[in-house]
């Protein structure tokens, strides 16, 4: 059989699709270098998949390299999985970590199921630019300002006034509190 899968992303470049023909007995390993070579990314990262319910929820992993299992699922790697042992059904979701360190993904879904068969995996369709492949910053820390330089290190406003009053903090329910006991720490 020849499946035809598509990937997209909710970040960067709202036109990023790729879509691949794969013969389905090819492995998640080549699916991933199909991958990568399509976006132009190195392979130097722990990548992995996981499919997904139709909630986009993840179920079962996997990995580049054997690594230890989940109770829930068996530990698969990409070498020895063919696409064909866990995509059975058009519709199929799945989705592929591209940056480990923040979790950030493609999402995949098994377009059609096409009777044949093919040598390895082609990508049939390029469409956007890819995000970049690693983050530095946490983009929900909301630390970090346009010129890479955090809040506090470029606005000397950061923390408020430079003028404290003690009569601004409201004392009610701090009045039992002792530091000299140890107590709380």
């Amino acid at each position: 059989m020849i499946y035809k899968i598509t990937f997209s992303c909710e970040e960067g470049d709202t036109n990023f699709r790729r879509v691949f023909k794969a013969d389905s007995e090819s492995t998640f390993l080549d699916l991933h270098k199909a991958i990568l070579a399509s976006v132009q990314y190195p392979d130097d990262q722990m990548t992995s998949f996981f499919m997904c319910n139709d909630r986009w929820e993840k179920e079962q992993e996997v990995t580049l390299v054997p690594m230890a299992s989940n109770f829930e699922y068996d530990n698969m790697v990409m070498e020895d999985t063919r696409l064909s042992d866990l995509l059975e059904e058009q519709g199929q979701r799945l989705i592929y970590i591209f940056d480990p360190m923040f979790e950030r993904y493609f999402f995949g879904s098994l377009k059609e199921i096409i009777p044949g068969a093919m040598d390895g995996i082609e990508c049939v369709e390029n469409t956007g630019k890819a995000p970049q492949q690693l983050q530095t910053e946490d983009p929900n820390a909301g630390i970090v300002g346009k010129d890479g330089k955090a809040d506090w290190e470029t606005d000397e406003n950061f923390y408020g006034d430079s003028q404290y009053d003690d009569g601004d903090i409201d004392m009610e329910g701090f009045q039992d509190l002792s530091f000299d006991d140890g107590s709380m720490f």
